[in-house]
């Protein structure tokens, strides 16, 4: 199959291809050994993430510095 992209960087996905996916409306994008590479996401589990941590009062500041502490003390 061919997909042709705009100009404006927009391509349209054949329908054959997203109707195996019917409950996805967004994809991560990245480029593989010179392919590009579409991978379903699920947003609803991405705001249960963003649900628990507000729960358990985490902020993006103790990530960070959580992140910050992780890179000191790899072995």
């Amino acid at each position: 199959m061919i997909a042709k992209m705009t100009s404006k960087n927009q391509i349209t996905l054949p329908k054959r291809i997203v109707e195996q996916f019917p409950e996805c409306s967004y994809f991560e994008v990245s480029a593989e050994a010179g392919r590009i590479v579409l991978k379903p996401v699920d947003l609803d589990a991405l705001g249960k993430v963003h649900r628990k941590l507000e729960e358990l009062g985490i902020t993006e500041s103790d990530v960070r510095e959580a992140v910050e502490w992780a890179r000191e003390n790899q072995s």
